[in-house]
């Protein structure tokens, strides 16, 4: 089984949206695991504990981890 470190090294793709209060961030490969700042400096602590938050609960109940694409599998076709 793979460990809370193990996830939390992987290249997770963060998707960040500004709008005029803020910035909105999500990790595209974590269904559900987004913040929102007021300001883009908070982003990063922000996102890294929401992701470690995410990661720990899948484990916890045993649930699927994505894990993110590598580069060369991006516009592969299954």
């Amino acid at each position: 089984m793979k460990h809370l470190q193990y996830y939390l090294g992987l290249p997770y793709t963060i998707e960040i949206v500004p709008d005029e209060d803020g910035y909105f961030a999500r990790v595209l490969e974590l269904p559900g695991c987004m913040i929102y700042a007021d300001m883009v400096e908070h982003l990063s602590p922000m996102i890294e504990e929401a992701m470690r938050d995410w990661i720990k609960v899948a484990l916890k109940y045993g649930e699927d981890i994505p894990e993110p694409l590598q580069r060369s599998d991006v516009g592969a076709e299954n």
